[in-house]
């Protein structure tokens, strides 16, 4: 089975701000993935809202842009995944995971040979089908 790259708001922001810290991390491992990226609504709105926040002209195009290149692939429905999204959120209040990361592991689950790029730790914490490790690619904090 094909492993799939499901990504979350901060490397796409990295990818487009080059004054981002992770910019050149995000260009170099989105370089050598298989394309296109998973994603879900609520990361293509998290990541519009910022890069908005630095250039109101510049944030919603580009993200609409990666959409219409296809190297980012809406591939979620919440209406069919709402009850899994939401004990998800429930599960792990306590982190506390956000709408978009509860979608994102929602999808881990379904795509069962899935990795998440993201700059979010609590990647670590979360787990999908309740007990398994996510696989996550991580830039170095350090």
């Amino acid at each position: 089975m094909k492993s799939r790259v499901i990504v979350d708001t901060g490397p796409l922001v990295a990818l487009l701000n080059r004054n981002d810290r992770f910019h050149s991390w995000a260009v170099e491992i989105m370089d050598n993935l298989t394309l296109p990226l998973l994603t879900c609504e609520p990361v293509i709105t998290e990541a519009c809202y910022l890069l908005n926040k630095m250039s109101p002209t510049q944030g919603t195009s580009n993200i609409l842009a990666l959409i219409q290149q296809r190297f980012i692939e809406v591939s979620f429905n919440l209406g069919e995944q709402f009850e899994r999204v939401r004990q998800l959120a429930q599960k792990f209040a306590d982190t506390p995971m956000d709408f978009a990361d509860a979608c994102l592991v929602r999808m881990c689950e379904i795509h069962s040979h899935s990795t998440v790029l993201t700059l979010d730790r609590d990647f670590k914490i979360y787990r999908k089908n309740n007990t398994q490790v996510i696989n996550s690619l991580i830039p170095d904090y350090h």
